[in-house]
């Protein structure tokens, strides 16, 4: 397949990772993880593409919009209509694979039957688009229970212990779990950063899928750079356990698929998360270790003079720098600390590198940081080419692209002062680039993962996706991303039902970001009805406060709710940033509490903040 815009990297959104939403109950002014805010990535995008092509000098097509038309095998409405039959309704007329899992009762594996387990994909309407990214809505979509890479990494012989069939049978019964007021989450598992609804496996579905066709894309065209926005995020999903708002890997699935389908050997993953990736280390490490017994019985082989497999095995180099004092080591425990603190380089062919991140007074002091003890995350990853003899053809890098260590994070999520400045995503880009270029034939692609404050999350996208688009800096592009600017940028997006009180013509760039972002904007889906679920004992810690949350966040009536119960002693989480507004892209709504019943007592709510599951193990 041949691009049209050679060395452009692509920029995937994917509309239906909205889908997935928290409805327990009606408040969600705690709930930092809501793929809504993927508007604030599609803000972001839109900024970078702005910018950049002003910075280029290049008039964009004004009758050309600058997003790839999408259309699938199937209309989106017959596949709305299956997934919401999810164990209620039969499927009819949709033809099934002799090998599928799929039942006549089982409308959605009926369904990805059709694509026999593969991916429903984008098909870009031929023609140009604008100058400094491809930008795709994709419409790719997996089915989670027959797909190859999903099995790869999630698989598990036994259905009855398969997560991937648990995660199916938890959405198809998620509805009912909420209508008796029973957590919908397995009880398994920890209640307190894990949600679902019935939405959910089609979103999960929909990210894992955009992942693979990012993949498809870089292995197969000239695009060698990919940007995938998507939610919920994977890094701390390993192999069995969903945890820390992550239900399958989705950088180890895209790796698998890598593998599976064009015979990728060797994989990078650098992630730049505030948290440590535990899921996606767990799996490396699993990863590495078949590929080295195999390694060992090939030798073996070889010395007795046996045939030997010539298939080469997947290898994962996986390095991460983060926050040693957050998710997932918060509470200090020791099996946690000692994972996100290891570094291996070899021995039992393992490749692991960690570093933490620590605090910085002044911006020439971070950069010290990123080019001195930073630096080993690209090193490592030099050494485990080398030492491993990777072929550029054969080896792909990911970044698991977390925005929550930015620092216009919420002050709660970064509470133990570790951050990076806004430059960090848009340099740290660039040399991963640079690396790509050098170790794998340009093959980069970055998947978001966390990020939970709006301004974290364009700020961060703004200035990764400049860095990816541009692989010099460009003029005083650091001002792009400035406070005023960020402020501007985010009034782009004018709250539902005001109009704008501007009466000077906006700045080029803003009616540029305007036009693009009313294309790439993640529309929220409809509401969908909320439960009142009791909460869960098991509360997730967070700023170490207790009580309600902050005044700013609560409707009046709530506030005098709050006066007249008793709330058992429990140690809650607060995500609102006391010091910052919100930007326009959240609605004020979402901030109000539902009174509930006088007759019936309230309990605390579940704070989606993330903290180690009580059931996950080393």
């Amino acid at each position: 397949m041949t691009s049209l815009h050679p060395a452009k990297p692509v920029v995937f959104i994917q509309e239906r990772c909205a889908k997935h939403r928290y409805i327990r109950n009606k408040d969600t002014s705690t709930i930092v993880e809501r793929p809504e805010r993927l508007r604030a990535i599609s803000l972001g995008v839109a900024t970078a593409v702005a910018r950049v092509e002003a910075a280029r000098g290049v008039e964009p097509d004004s009758t050309t919009p600058p997003l790839s038309a999408v259309s699938s095998d199937v209309t989106t409405d017959v596949l709305t209509d299956a997934l919401s039959k999810l164990g209620i309704a039969e499927s009819e007329g949709l033809v099934t694979p002799p090998n599928s899992a799929a039942t006549k009762t089982d409308p959605l594996s009926a369904y990805f039957g059709r694509f026999d387990g593969g991916i429903c994909t984008t098909k870009p309407i031929a023609g140009p688009t604008n100058s400094v990214v491809e930008l795709v809505r994709s419409n790719a979509l997996v089915d989670l229970c027959t797909h190859k890479a999903v099995d790869f990494i999630h698989g598990d012989e036994d259905p009855a212990e398969n997560p991937l069939f648990k995660l199916r049978d938890a959405v198809k019964n998620c509805d009912e779990k909420l209508r008796n007021k029973e957590s919908e989450v397995p009880s398994h598992l920890n209640q307190g950063d894990l949600y679902l609804c019935p939405q959910s496996l089609e979103a999960i579905s929909s990210a894992v899928g955009t992942v693979c066709e990012a993949v498809d894309r870089v292995l197969t065209s000239s695009n060698r750079k990919a940007f995938v926005a998507i939610r919920p995020p994977g890094h701390h999903a390993d192999e069995a356990t969903p945890s820390g708002f992550c239900w399958v890997n989705n950088v180890a699935i895209g790796a698998a698929h890598a593998h599976l389908e064009y015979k990728v050997s060797h994989v990078i993953v650098l992630d730049i998360d505030l948290h440590h990736g535990n899921g996606t280390q767990a799996i490396a490490w699993r990863i590495n270790e078949d590929a080295y017994r195999q390694q060992l019985e090939t030798m073996a082989q070889e010395e007795a003079g046996l045939p030997t497999v010539n298939e080469a095995p997947l290898q994962f180099y996986y390095g991460s720098i983060h926050d040693i004092l957050s998710y997932p080591c918060e509470d200090g425990k020791a099996s946690l600390v000692a994972a996100a603190s290891v570094k291996i380089a070899g021995p039992h062919g393992q490749h692991i590198e960690n570093i933490h991140l620590d605090q910085y007074e002044s911006l020439e002091n971070f950069w010290k940081l990123y080019n001195g003890p930073y630096s080993r995350l690209l090193g490592q990853a030099e050494q485990f080419c080398q030492a491993t003899k990777a072929s550029p053809e054969s080896t792909l890098v990911f970044i698991s692209c977390g925005f929550d260590a930015c620092e216009h994070e919420y002050a709660s999520m970064s509470r133990h002062g570790r951050h990076v400045p806004v430059e960090f995503y848009s340099r740290f880009a660039r040399d991963a680039a640079t690396f790509a270029d050098k170790y794998a034939a340009g093959k980069l692609i970055s998947v978001l993962e966390g990020g939970y404050s709006d301004r974290a999350l364009a700020s961060g996208a703004l200035a990764h996706v400049v860095g990816l688009a541009s692989q010099q800096s460009l003029p005083n592009e650091h001002e792009w991303w400035n406070l005023d600017n960020l402020v501007k940028m985010e009034k782009v997006m004018v709250k539902k039902g005001r109009k704008s009180i501007g009466t000077t013509k906006p700045e080029a760039w803003l009616e540029r970001t305007t036009a693009i972002f009313s294309l790439i904007d993640v529309k929220p889906p409809a509401p969908l009805p909320t439960s009142q679920a009791p909460t869960p004992s098991r509360m997730l810690r967070s700023a170490g406060t207790t009580g309600p949350t902050p005044e700013h966040s609560q409707s009046k009536s709530a506030k005098q709710l709050f006066k007249t119960l008793t709330v058992p002693h429990i140690r809650q989480g607060v995500s609102s940033d006391t010091t910052a507004p919100e930007s326009p892209l959240t609605d004020p709504s979402d901030g109000e509490l539902i009174a509930t019943s006088p007759t019936v007592k309230k309990l605390p709510r579940v704070i989606l903040h993330v903290r180690p599951p009580n059931s996950y193990g080393p």
